[in-house]
């Protein structure tokens, strides 16, 4: 739960909750706000059970993401696979571009952005 925290990041938020709290209401804050994390995972965990139930399919919590959802749930892999095909396209399209970007640079073209204008002299 607090993968995230190192040792001093605790110390201060202890520090914290004791000077809004404190010594005498902390602990029931700290034991309210466990029960509401409680109450909160059990409501997700009710509300993904009834999606998956409904859907008749298995549906994680990491699902209700609304692309991996509909990624997953939705589409099938053939009309995935239709939506993917413009932007593979267009990966394709721009790495040939600089493919030949490259090539051009190494065949000791002009340098990009260097050409000197006619006014300049």
């Amino acid at each position: 739960m607090f993968a995230n925290l190192n040792g001093w990041e605790l110390v201060a938020l202890g520090l914290l909750g004791l000077f809004i709290f404190g010594p005498d209401r902390l602990p029931k804050a700290i034991a309210d706000g466990i029960r509401m994390l409680r109450g909160l995972r059990s409501m997700a965990r009710k509300a993904t059970t009834d999606l998956s139930n409904e859907l008749g399919t298995e549906v994680r919590l990491e699902d209700l993401d609304p692309k991996t959802f509909i990624r997953k749930h939705l589409l099938s892999a053939e009309e995935e696979a239709a939506l993917r095909r413009p932007f593979d396209d267009l990966g394709n399209d721009l790495r040939q571009i600089t493919s030949n970007v490259n090539d051009l640079g190494d065949q000791g073209g002009p340098p990009i952005g260097r050409h000197r204008r006619e006014d300049e002299g």
